[in-house]
């Protein structure tokens, strides 16, 4: 019979998503993605007969071992493994432990993977497809006015690289006619600046004005919404989800495959797009909110393809 959760376990999981919180601002996903995989441990450590707050490196490499037996993918394992790395090392530093099990623990080797893009072209065709529905008086009022929206949605990812969960809870005044930057709080609670362009903005006037006319701004019972893109879900605007099969079906029409193509594939598309037409690595760093410019290397294979192209069309010794 397994051992019911050690109010001690709990007890210091809690003071560790609390730091976590307090001290590093970590949102509700990552806190709950926290809280699961340390679950998980005390669940393994209690069939054992051990808890977490004596478990051992053998213990760990244990769980790790349990892990990869379930079939977990090495990104999910070295992610698990992150997460005991950091929940020891807190508890050695609160001296609620003498020793740190998880320091010497060996993480799996990851392959690199490049992440999925589009290309300009691809982009273009999407964009292209998503405008002439949204001015497309044919269609009925709430179909184009999901067009408008749609259309809106990806001008401004594409030209700000915000990630889904930024985009979608947007506020209102991101839309104001004024509007060159937009301030953007991203993980962490760490705010940035991106700039929007031309298209961008005109998408979302224009997304804005057929909203006023369905009468979605102001109504005699409710007040005008905060959000850019409401919805009478849980959150108040659209959600990721939602954002997410509207794009698919438009790139089904345009003869996109599926998992080909998300929110997440517009950052990327983003991000390699200008680096492939010159920006810097830190400026791309910058502007995608990523806390070390080791997460932004993923996209160096776009400068390797860049410099080969320089070095083949401008060096004096090459090929004619």
């Amino acid at each position: 019979m397994a051992r019911r959760p050690s109010k001690t376990d709990d007890a210091l999981v809690e003071l560790f998503l609390d730091m976590q919180a307090a001290e590093r601002g970590a949102g509700k996903n990552t806190l709950d993605a926290y809280r699961n995989d340390l679950a998980d441990l005390a669940a393994h450590l209690r069939a054992a007969g051990r808890g977490i707050a004596n478990a051992s490196t053998d213990d760990l490499r244990g769980f790790l071992g349990s892990l990869a037996e379930r079939g977990f993918k090495t990104s999910s394992l070295a992610r698990r493994l992150s997460a005991l790395r950091q929940f020891y090392r807190f508890l050695y530093a609160e001296g609620k432990r003498t020793d740190d099990p998880a320091a010497v623990l060996e993480g799996p080797k990851r392959a690199r993977t490049l992440p999925k893009i589009l290309s300009i072209a691809e982009v273009d065709d999407l964009l292209a497809r998503a405008r002439a529905n949204a001015e497309n008086e044919k269609l009925p009022p709430a179909q184009r006015l999901r067009s408008a929206r749609l259309l809106c949605l990806l001008e401004v990812v594409y030209a700000t690289g915000l990630r889904v969960s930024e985009l979608v809870a947007l506020p209102a005044t991101a839309a104001r006619r004024d509007q060159k930057m937009l301030v953007v709080r991203g993980k962490g609670g760490k705010e940035r600046l991106v700039p929007l362009n031309q298209a961008a903005k005109r998408a979302m006037a224009e997304y804005l004005n057929l909203r006023a006319d369905a009468g979605q701004e102001t109504s005699k019972n409710r007040a005008p919404s905060k959000w850019l893109f409401p919805s009478f879900g849980e959150q108040g605007h659209l959600s990721r989800q939602h954002f997410a099969r509207d794009l698919k079906g438009l790139g089904s029409a345009a003869g996109i495959a599926p998992e080909r193509l998300s929110p997440h594939v517009l950052r990327h598309a983003f991000a390699s797009h200008l680096l492939h037409n010159g920006a810097d690595l830190r400026v791309v760093q910058t502007l995608l909110g990523h806390a070390d410019i080791s997460t932004t290397q993923i996209y160096t294979h776009v400068l390797e393809e860049r410099l080969k192209a320089l070095v083949r069309d401008l060096h004096p010794l090459a090929d004619g």
